[in-house]
């Protein structure tokens, strides 16, 4: 407690709601300053302090000519209510639907929760209705990852992205044994073919890095802050990709047979794709992108309906693979 200055005598909850509106008016205050303000020591205001964060408020911590000052990361309590139509809650419903993959994560625990909290206010006729509604559409995940193991890790990476916080991360990497270590600025979550990966710059390793979130091990906070680099546009990390693994573009050029000609033109495949019918009623797709495994793997899916023509590598690669298997189905 300081000096001169007796406690005031009311609630913990009252207490914080002071300290809130003290650190939204001053855009940044020291402990010693919310202490002072309140009448009581420096452990009752970390406690404080620590309640607000666990309440949800987006509290950061930052040194400013040599003091630490807390603030909030936005303005949030300037957001007004937010109405919504009845055609956007369908919209919300049905976009609910289509995220199970994120089953066993921390942001599949929010969306339930989010969606709670908006049938709460609806009538129960409308709430039936919608509930409905986000079982109109049903998406079929094969092969779908299961994120129970790695739910605390996943816990830990939502605060840092939030928070912009700095992480050590332990992670398994593919064909590889054990685990390294990696220091990491989380910049962005990516969705790909129903997984969900980590884009941030890895220090020791000084690059961008995606990271697979099942493989995560663990994810640890540092004090450390992060600010996004301006010229950072995630997008742009995978526009030579053709999946999500970056690596040297190579120019692609695959003859469909007449089957799957019209699947082929209907299509987006690349960006940089062309296609070109022919006499026959087959089509050449060309493209120029990375990521040879995925290539490969995007092309033996479609069997002998699809030829690769170049590159000449990439050609030899899949000749060796397609002998492996007329081997192995004798």
């Amino acid at each position: 407690m300081q000096k001169g200055k007796p406690a005031k005598k009311y609630s913990q909850a009252g207490r914080v709601h002071d300290i809130i509106r003290l650190i939204e008016a001053r855009h940044g205050i020291t402990i010693e300053e919310l202490a002072e303000e309140s009448g009581v020591n420096r452990r009752t205001i970390h406690r404080d302090l620590n309640a607000i964060h666990e309440a949800g408020y987006p509290l950061v911590a930052e040194w400013e000519n040599g003091r630490k000052v807390y603030r909030f990361l936005t303005r949030f309590k300037d957001v007004p209510p937010i109405n919504f139509s009845l055609h956007e809650l369908m919209t919300l419903h049905f976009l609910r639907s289509q995220l199970g993959f994120l089953r066993g994560t921390p942001f599949q625990e929010e969306m339930e929760a989010i969606f709670k909290k908006v049938n709460s206010v609806l009538p129960p006729r409308y709430a039936a209705h919608l509930e409905r509604i986000a079982r109109v559409s049903l998406p079929l995940l094969q092969g779908a990852r299961d994120y129970r193991k790695v739910a605390e890790p996943l816990r830990a990476l939502r605060e840092a992205l939030l928070y912009q916080r700095r992480v050590t991360l332990r992670y398994a990497a593919k064909g590889k044994a054990g685990t390294g270590s990696y220091e990491v600025d989380p910049y962005t979550l990516v969705f790909y073919k129903g997984g969900l990966y980590l884009l941030g710059y890895a220090h020791n390793r000084r690059g961008l890095r995606t990271f697979a979130a099942e493989r995560l091990r663990s994810v640890e906070l540092t004090k450390e802050r992060f600010e996004l680099p301006d010229d950072f546009r995630p997008e742009q990390q995978f526009r030579t990709a053709f999946g999500i693994v970056d690596e040297t573009p190579l120019k692609v050029r695959v003859r469909f047979r007449p089957t799957l000609a019209q699947m082929v033109r209907e299509r987006l495949w690349h960006p940089t794709q062309k296609v070109k019918r022919q006499k026959d009623g087959s089509v050449e797709l060309t493209f120029t992108a990375g990521g040879k495994m995925e290539i490969l793997s995007w092309l033996l899916s479609h069997g002998a309906h699809a030829e690769l023509l170049e590159p000449a590598e990439l050609r030899e690669e899949l000749r060796r693979t397609a002998r492996e298997m007329a081997n192995l189905y004798g």
